[in-house]
């Protein structure tokens, strides 16, 4: 799986990207990918209008805030279940 922070690397970024790293870790995806996307034209095909976001194997899940902890993982829970 390949989860991307999608924004500029501000500080709410930087926290989004650490409570995805944490969520993942906790749940054991060793093969994960957990990765920060700061290019504008690469947010912008996204259709994201508001950062910091999170994308799932390409699929924009969060955006515009920060999540609390257990919202992040229901994110990446959901996504797990939706992949099979």
């Amino acid at each position: 799986m390949k989860f991307e922070i999608l924004g500029s690397g501000c500080a709410n970024c930087e926290k989004l990207y650490a409570l995805t790293a944490e969520v993942v870790r906790e749940l054991g995806l060793d093969d994960a990918e957990v990765v920060k996307v700061q290019d504008y034209p690469t947010i912008m095909r996204y259709g994201v209008m508001a950062t910091p976001a999170l994308a799932v194997d390409g699929k924009v899940v969060l955006s515009g805030r920060v999540p609390g902890k257990a919202e992040v993982m229901s994110a990446v829970t959901t996504a797990l279940a939706e992949r099979g």
